[in-house]
């Protein structure tokens, strides 16, 4: 059972022109998912957004963000991270349509566990609990993966396959056990952080599971990852909930990536996902992070989601 979820005011963030996080990206996705007959539901704002959000980022960063974006333009932190007028609202819809798709995929469904596509934009996984950092403002996934916890969920996992390391996710649960972060990433790369080395820290100890890859890796190695070192510390985990950053950056013509994956890989890592969540009966929140290359994104995404599925690509 699959379930798209987004808001509206996603489109409403514009960094200047020629900037690659463009309400295009998401466009196409929605565009895709939306022919393939995927049900894509657009609720109203989510009351529990503003606590989710208030649980893992620093109430000065909210105000300092607040008003920065009441000025609507200049940069929050950093020159990635331009602003414009719907900044503010953009960030809280990602927010709310990923607590939704939350909702659903930690429910029962009459034919299995579901599987929920948050399709937002700006991205979050690289923004601090302090720090906006590399297009993101809140951290979408983390968020999610906070709010399930709340939720009665005890061991959430979230991995992240997004071509950039997610420094933001890893840094909010580095030092806590009731979250495993997993990260298959270019290395080295932006942001610098997800080295092997990094394991978490005091309780998070061993928690964190980064799997820095070469630039140019393809298919083959990216299976390899999964086979060897992902769905292992999966299995030991033993989560109640999973969690995707679903970044498609990796993708062979990605203008900010250096990978060389496929249709038919993230097609198969959904798969690989799928099957492990289906046999534990498990939910899946799979949340957009990033991907630029603006005539395939939403291809790239919908395989990924057919493979989820237990389905092929077309």
């Amino acid at each position: 059972m699959l379930r798209a979820f987004t808001d509206s005011r996603c489109a409403l963030h514009r960094a200047p022109a020629g900037h690659p996080e463009c309400p295009a990206r998401l466009a196409g996705v929605l565009a895709a998912i939306e022919a393939a007959g995927v049900p894509c539901a657009r609720p109203a704002h989510h009351p529990e957004s503003e606590r989710a959000v208030e649980a893992l980022h620093a109430g000065a960063y909210l105000e300092r963000f607040r008003r920065a974006a009441a000025r609507g333009d200049g940069l929050l932190d950093s020159a990635d991270n331009p602003l414009s007028p719907g900044t503010w609202d953009a960030s809280w819809g990602a927010v709310s349509a990923t607590l939704h798709a939350a909702d659903w995929a930690l429910g029962d469904g009459d034919d299995g566990p579901r599987i929920a596509f948050a399709a937002v934009r700006p991205p979050g996984h690289h923004a601090e609990a302090a720090l906006a950092m590399g297009f993101c403002f809140f951290d979408n996934a983390a968020v999610a993966a906070q709010y399930a916890l709340g939720r009665g969920r005890r061991r959430v996992a979230l991995f992240d396959f997004d071509v950039h390391h997610g420094n933001g996710t890893q840094h909010l649960f580095e030092d806590r056990a009731d979250v495993l972060y997993l990260s298959t990433h270019q290395y080295p790369f932006y942001p610098g952080t997800g080295g092997a080395e990094e394991r978490g820290r005091g309780a998070g100890a061993g928690f964190t599971v980064n799997v820095p890859l070469p630039a140019g890796s393809g298919d083959p190695r990216y299976a390899e990852a999964l086979a060897e070192e992902i769905l292992p510390a999966l299995d030991r985990y033993a989560p109640d909930f999973l969690v995707l950053s679903a970044g498609f950056d990796a993708w062979q013509a990605d203008p900010l990536g250096g990978m060389h994956v496929t249709v038919g890989g993230f097609n198969a890592w959904g798969r690989v996902l799928g099957d492990f969540a289906r046999q534990r009966g498990l939910g899946i929140l799979a949340v957009l992070e990033g991907g630029y290359d603006l005539d395939n994104l939403g291809v790239l995404a919908l395989a990924h989601l057919r493979g989820l599925q237990g389905q092929d690509a077309h």
